[in-house]
């Protein structure tokens, strides 16, 4: 007994979702957490509670907006077609975009920390020395903050891969398109077929312990090393 075609074809899905929208939370979720940390505006706290809203937002609320929103009537929607690609709902584009939305506070949040405590003295001092932005940027600003961008990548694809609400809501349980792991699990428990169900969620229990350990180990040894 082991893992069926369509595990394999749900398990390949989800690491190609939660690696696709990793990198794209990276790029959108730096200049987030770098205006939060820096901003004096205005406009930080509700950016900021803005972000964090999928911590506390049940994903099925989150799921039931995104889909109207991207929906033939709603402005995504709208959008889409008009550009000529269709409609996002129930495909792998969708499943994308309403998991950058769900995952954006696991990246904002480390990202913005990080360089909240990288301060705004070395970046100042490096200026006075002649240092361009980029050579800033290069220099220091990712060497002093990779731990920050470490715990956002393993934080960012993790949830990613565990998330069920969001994913059933906007892709709804198509084999092969839109059926990632969770949703698998909760096929499996429907049809009462538990050793399969078990399969799964237990390579999901030592994924999760496995990741949290790495960033638990990272983080430790950084702050040895600092």
């Amino acid at each position: 007994m082991g893992f069926s075609d369509a595990d394999l074809a749900a398990i390949w899905l989800t690491l190609r979702l939660a690696g696709v929208t990793t990198l794209l939370l990276l790029l959108i979720g730096a200049p987030i957490a770098w205006w939060l940390a820096h901003t004096r505006s205005l406009w930080k706290g509700p950016v900021g509670a803005l972000v964090a809203l999928p911590l506390v937002l049940p994903p099925t609320v989150l799921g039931f907006y995104l889909l109207l929103a991207m929906g033939p009537q709603g402005p995504v929607g709208q959008f889409t077609q008009w550009l000529g690609i269709g409609l996002l709902p129930f495909s792998f584009a969708g499943l994308v975009v309403a998991s950058v939305f769900y995952s954006l506070p696991f990246v904002v949040q480390p990202l913005q920390n990080a360089f909240e405590g990288l301060g705004s003295r070395p970046l100042e001092v490096a200026a006075t020395l002649r240092a361009g932005p980029v050579d800033r940027l290069f220099s220091l600003v990712l060497p002093l903050t990779r731990s920050g961008w470490l715990s956002a990548a393993i934080l960012g694809f993790a949830h990613t891969v565990g998330e069920f609400g969001v994913v059933l809501m906007i892709g709804g349980n198509i084999p092969g398109a839109t059926q990632v792991i969770s949703v698998q699990i909760y096929d499996h428990v429907e049809a009462m077929d538990y050793t399969q169900a078990h399969w799964l969620s237990a390579s999901m229990l030592i994924f999760s312990f496995v990741v949290l350990l790495l960033l638990y180990s990272f983080n430790r040894r950084t702050r040895v090393i600092l």
